[in-house]
C-alpha cells in the first residue's frame, strides 16, 4: 500500500499536467500514451488488448481521473512489484511531464537550484507530503526538509523568517504546493548568499540521505577487489548495482536481526571503512569521507532494527511519527482551543449578566432622568408659550404700525407711477419719432454703403489693374537689372582688356626706353669711334706725308683726311 500511494502521488502530477484546460479530465489519446510510458518504467507487461478496449472511442468525451483509477489500479498498479523497477526512473518520466507545464525558472539562469536540483527536491516533496489531494507540504515538513538542506550546508534557518513566508504563501490551504515550495527556494530568501553548487551538493547529500542510496566501495568475494557500487537501502535488504540507472543488480545483502554493522580501521589504500556481518558472510565497504560512512552505519543499524520491528523504511517511519506528534498537538491544541473556548464563553455569559445588571439600574436611572426632564420640559413649555403670547401680541401690534405705514408708502408710490404711466408715454412719443429717423438714416446708410461698394468694386479693379502694372514694372526692373549686370560684367570684362593693354603698353614704354638707352649708348660709341678715327687719320697723315719745309698746312688741309675719307664711310656705314 505504501508503495502504491508513493506510485500515484507522482501519476497525479503526470494525469494534472495532461489536464491543459483544468477541467478535471484528460484526453483518452493521452491517457494511453501516458499508459504506455508507465508500462514501460515500471517494467509490466503490456496488455495492448486491455489498453484499447479501455480507451477504445466509441463513447464521447475525455476521461477524468476517477474514470481513469479502475484501469491504473487493475492493470497497472496491481502488478507493480517492488524492486522490478527504477523508481528514479520512474519518478523523471511524471516529472518530465508535469514540470513542462508547472515549473517556471528564473529565465536569466538566476535560479537557485539546477533542474536536476528541482527534480530531487520534487521527489523529497512527494517523500514528504501528506497523503491528501491536492498534494501540500505542511509547515513542519517544509521546515524539516529546508533544516536538513541547511544543516548539509553548516547554515542557519531562520525560523521567524520562514514563518512569515509560509503565512504569505499558504495562508488557507494547510501548507505549500511542491510549485509554492520551488519558488521559496528559487527565491534565495532562506539560501541568500550560498553559491548553486553547495545548494546542489546539501540538496544531493538529503536526498540520497531520505531516498537511502548513493555510492560506497565493495570488496569482491572471490577475486579480493574494490569496486564502486550504488547501493539502496531497503529495510529487508541493502542491494547493489553497476550504476545508479540500476539496469544491472549485482546483488543483495539480506538485512534480519542477527546482522551487525562494524567499523574497520583503514587498510588496502582505503578508507572510512565498515563491514555488514550476516549469518553466512561479511561484506566490507568504503565510503568517501567518515560523515557517509556514519551516515551508512547509522541507517543500516536503524534498518535492521526496523526490520525487526517489522517495519519498512526509517524516514517512513520518522515522517509518521512526526504526522503523530502534529495530530497530537493539533489534538492538544483543540482542546486547549475548545477549553479556551469554554471559558470564553462563561466569562462572556458572567459580562453579560453583568451587562445585564448595569443595562438594569442604567435603565432606571434613565426612567428617572426622563420623568425629570418630563416635568422640566412641560414647565418649559407652559413659559415658552407664555413668551411666545406675548411676542405674537407685539409682533402684531408692530404689524398694524407697519401695515398702515406701507399703506401710506404706497399711495404715495401709486402717485410715483401715475407720473410714471405719463412720462413713459410721453417717451414713447419720442421714441416712435427717433425710430422713424433711425429707419430713415438706415435707408440713407444703405444707399450709401450701396455706393460705397460700387466704389470699392471700382477700386478692386484699379488696384488689380495697378498690381499688374506694378508686376510688369518688377518684371521690367528685372530685366534691366539682368541687363545692367551683363553691361557690368562687359565693362568689367573691357576693363580686364584695357588693364592688360595698358599693362602691355608700359611693357613696350620700357622696352623702349631700353631701347633708346642702347641708341644713345650705340651713338655714344660712334662719336667716340668717330673721334678716334678722326684722330687716327691725323697721326696716320702725319705718318704718310712726312713734313716739308714750306708747305706744312696744305698738306694737313688737303690730301691726307680726303684720302681716307672713303675708309670714315664705311666704318659709319658699319656701325648702322
Amino acid at each position: 500500500m505504501e508503495l502504491r500511494a508513493e506510485l500515484l502521488k507522482s501519476i497525479w502530477y503526470a494525469f494534472t499536467a495532461l489536464d491543459v484546460e483544468k477541467s478535471g479530465k484528460v484526453s483518452k489519446s493521452q491517457l494511453k500514451v501516458l499508459s504506455h510510458n508507465l508500462y514501460t518504467v515500471l517494467r509490466i507487461p503490456h496488455d495492448p488488448v486491455a489498453l484499447e478496449e479501455h480507451f477504445r472511442d466509441d463513447d464521447d468525451g475525455p476521461v477524468s481521473s476517477q474514470g481513469y483509477m479502475p484501469y491504473l489500479n487493475k492493470y497497472i498498479l496491481d502488478k507493480v512489484e517492488e524492486g522490478a523497477f527504477v523508481k528514479e526512473t520512474f519518478d523523471e518520466l511524471c516529472w518530465t511531464l508535469t514540470a513542462k507545464k508547472n515549473y517556471k525558472p528564473d529565465r536569466n539562469g538566476n535560479s537557485v537550484v539546477s533542474h536536476q536540483d528541482a527534480f530531487k527536491l520534487w521527489c523529497l516533496f512527494n517523500f514528504l507530503s501528506e497523503d491528501k489531494y491536492p498534494l501540500v507540504m505542511v509547515p513542519d515538513e517544509v521546515e524539516y526538509l529546508l533544516k536538513k538542506i541547511c544543516t548539509a550546508m553548516n547554515v542557519e534557518l531562520h525560523s521567524c523568517e520562514l514563518d512569515e513566508c509560509l503565512s504569505q504563501e499558504a495562508p488557507g490551504q494547510g501548507g505549500l504546493t511542491v510549485w509554492q515550495f520551488l519558488d521559496v527556494v528559487n527565491s534565495g530568501r532562506f539560501l541568500r548568499g550560498l553559491e548553486r553548487e553547495a545548494v546542489s551538493m546539501a540538496v544531493e547529500e538529503v536526498y540520497q540521505e531520505i531516498i537511502e542510496d548513493g555510492y560506497l566501495w565493495k570488496k569482491g568475494q572471490l577475486r579480493r577487489t574494490w569496486s564502486e557500487r550504488w547501493f539502496t537501502l531497503k529495510p529487508s535488504a541493502l542491494s547493489y548495482y553497476m550504476s545508479e540507472e540500476r539496469k544491472e543488480k549485482k546483488g543483495s545483502i539480506p538485512l534480519d536481526k542477527h546482522c551487525c554493522v562494524e567499523v574497520l580501521p583503514d587498510r588496502d589504500g582505503k578508507r572510512c571503512m565498515f563491514c555488514v556481518k550476516t549469518s553466512s558472510r561479511t561484506y566490507e565497504m568504503s565510503a568517501s569521507d567518515t560523515r557517509q560512512r556514519q551516515e551508512w552505519t547509522l541507517a543500516i543499524q536503524t534498518a535492521i532494527r526496523l526490520q525487526a520491528e517489522g517495519k519498512k523504511s526509517l524516514h517512513k517511519d520518522l515522517k509518521q511519527k512526526r504526522r503523530e506528534q502534529r495530530e497530537q498537538r493539533e489534538q492538544r491544541k483543540a482542546a486547549k482551543e475548545e477549553e479556551t473556548q469554554r471559558l470564553k464563553q462563561l466569562q462572556e455569559e458572567k459580562e453579560r449578566k453583568l451587562q445585564e445588571l448595569e443595562l438594569l439600574k442604567e435603565a432606571q436611572r434613565q426612567a428617572e432622568l426622563l420623568l425629570q426632564e418630563e416635568e422640566e420640559r412641560r414647565r418649559q413649555q407652559h413659559e415658552q408659550m407664555q413668551r411666545t403670547l406675548e411676542v405674537q401680541l407685539r409682533e402684531a401690534e408692530q404689524a398694524r404700525a407697519s401695515m398702515q405705514a406701507e399703506m401710506v408708502l404706497k399711495e404715495a408710490e401709486a402717485e410715483r407711477q401715475r407720473k410714471r404711466i405719463v412720462e413713459l408715454e410721453e417717451m414713447q412719443g419720442r421714441l416712435q419719432e427717433a425710430l422713424q429717423q433711425e429707419v430713415k438714416a438706415r435707408q440713407d446708410e444703405e444707399a450709401v454703403r450701396y455706393a460705397q461698394a460700387r466704389l470699392l468694386a471700382e477700386e478692386e479693379e484699379k488696384l488689380k489693374q495697378l498690381m499688374k502694372l506694378k508686376e510688369e514694372q518688377e518684371e521690367y526692373i528685372i530685366k534691366t537689372q539682368m541687363e545692367k549686370q551683363v553691361l557690368k560684367q562687359e565693362m568689367e570684362n573691357k576693363n580686364k582688356c584695357l588693364e592688360e593693354a595698358q599693362k602691355q603698353l608700359e611693357e613696350v614704354r620700357v622696352n623702349r626706353q631700353r631701347v633708346d638707352q642702347d641708341v644713345m649708348a650705340a651713338q655714344r660709341k660712334l662719336r667716340q669711334a668717330s673721334t678716334n678715327v678722326k684722330h687716327w687719320n691725323v697721326q696716320m697723315n702725319r705718318l704718310m706725308h712726312p713734313i716739308e719745309p714750306g708747305d706744312k698746312r696744305a698738306n694737313v688741309s688737303g690730301g691726307g683726311f680726303a684720302g681716307y675719307q672713303p675708309l670714315l664711310s664705311r666704318r659709319d656705314s658699319s656701325l648702322r
